[in-house]
C-alpha cells in the first residue's frame, strides 16, 4: 500500500493514513498479522491504536547500537532493497511530481514493472 504525504506529516500520522487505506482492501490481505516498522513508529499509543482498530501487530525492527559498521538487519533490508529498485525508475529517482497522487501512481507502475519482470 502506498500513501505519499507532505514531509511535514509526522510518521505516526502517516502510518494511520496507510493503515486506513489498507483496511479498505482488507480482504486482499486477510493473512496479514504482523507489520514490520522502523524506530519512527515506536510508541505505545500507536501500537495500541493499531491493535484496537485493526487487530494487526506493529513489530519494530531496530538496529543494534553495540555493533559497529554495516550489518544487515533482518526484514529491514527488504524495504531498503525496494527503495533501491525505485531509484532505477527515472521519475522516482528525483522528486519531480507536484501532486502526491502522481507520485503514488508512479510507485505502483514501478512495482508492476518489477513484478512483470519476475514473471517473464
Amino acid at each position: 500500500m502506498v500513501v505519499v504525504t507532505a514531509e511535514s506529516v509526522p510518521e505516526r500520522a502517516g502510518a494511520k493514513l496507510v493503515l486506513a487505506r489498507l483496511a479498505q482492501v482488507r480482504d486482499w490481505v486477510e493473512r496479514l498479522v504482523v507489520i514490520w516498522v522502523d524506530g519512527g513508529y515506536i510508541g505505545q499509543d500507536l501500537m495500541q491504536w493499531v491493535m484496537d482498530s485493526y487487530r494487526w501487530i506493529f513489530q519494530a525492527v531496530l538496529r543494534n547500537d553495540k555493533v559497529k559498521g554495516f550489518v544487515p538487519i533482518a526484514q529491514r533490508w527488504k524495504v531498503e532493497r525496494t527503495f533501491g529498485w525505485f531509484n532505477w525508475c527515472r521519475r522516482l529517482s528525483k522528486d519531480y511530481e507536484i501532486l502526491p497522487q502522481t507520485s503514488e501512481a508512479f510507485i505502483y507502475v514501478a512495482n508492476i514493472r518489477l513484478m512483470l519482470r519476475r514473471l517473464a
